[in-house]
């Protein structure tokens, strides 16, 4: 059997507060495969995003005590936290949540991702990563470019600044991306969009994915293998269609119910099956 791409065994994070220390991830495992997505759900405050930073090893030493196992590509980031650095930008990338804060509003598109371009591959000069930098704004979709390099972040849309985010992801060539609410901050029309790149990018390069997500409706879209997070523990876990369409636990259940229910015309009953997830 072959080793999985993130291997995560009974993760525990604690977070240290002024009222006390605070258990936010309690005693934790699942894994990624090569080429799938599993995705963490659950309500705000439940642990999903605090997991994705702590396995990233992003949480603040000061604040945040880890303890368990996660592994990349062999590498084990809570025992060796030092061993994060060989794997983050590279084998691992992260989509980070907003993208109206998560690039700086003082450099432009293009120098942020050439950096980005430069981290993976330190010999490219100006140029060449510049050349790349244009390769990468294509693949995500974005139109003209070149052009684009020389904007700064807030002149472009919410919806291009994501894709821009997971053009930056890409420039470190990783095996596996953390996508920690990338639709969360944009409009149900633009995390469409976003979604289908998403899937376009995973079949084309067979790149795995983490992702983290309050949504039921995304996590229908994109999954492999869902695991539904409450109060720092997973309630339930298991392929796609036995969460959403066999759930076992009322939490699940709950969650479901609260996807919204089309209506009928002027108060009509909803015909049988019109039930859609707004994602």
């Amino acid at each position: 059997m072959s080793t999985p791409l993130l291997d995560v065994r009974d993760l525990q994070i604690e977070l240290m507060t002024d009222a006390g220390v605070i258990r936010a991830v309690d005693g934790i495992s699942f894994h990624v495969d090569e080429g799938e997505t599993v995705t963490i759900i659950g309500e705000s405050g439940c642990g999903k995003s605090t997991t994705a930073m702590g396995i990233l090893r992003l949480l603040p030493p000061g604040l945040a005590v880890l303890s368990g196992h996660a592994s990349f590509a062999g590498k084990d980031v809570i025992t060796d936290p030092a061993s994060i650095a060989a794997v983050r930008g590279r084998s691992v990338s992260l989509i980070p949540q907003d993208p109206m804060t998560a690039l700086s509003p003082v450099l432009t598109i293009g120098s942020q991702l050439v950096e980005a371009v430069r981290t993976r591959s330190r010999e490219l000069g100006r140029a060449p990563a510049r050349r790349r930098a244009v390769e990468l704004l294509d693949q995500v979709h974005i139109r003209t470019p070149e052009e684009q390099l020389g904007k700064y972040p807030h002149q472009l849309s919410g919806g291009m600044l994501q894709r821009v985010l997971i053009a930056i992801a890409l420039a470190g060539q990783p095996r596996l991306l953390v996508a920690d609410e990338p639709t969360s901050a944009l409009d149900v029309t633009v995390q469409a969009g976003v979604l289908d790149l998403i899937l376009e990018l995973q079949d084309r390069t067979g790149i795995a994915v983490l992702m983290i997500t309050h949504d039921l409706g995304v996590a229908r879209v994109v999954s492999d293998r869902i695991h539904v997070m409450r109060a720092g523990r997973f309630a339930e876990s298991g392929d796609v269609e036995d969460v959403v369409d066999r759930p076992k636990t009322d939490y699940t259940k709950a969650l479901l119910a609260a996807i919204p229910q089309l209506g009928g015309w002027d108060g009509e009953t909803a015909p049988p099956n019109r039930r859609e997830a707004v994602s």
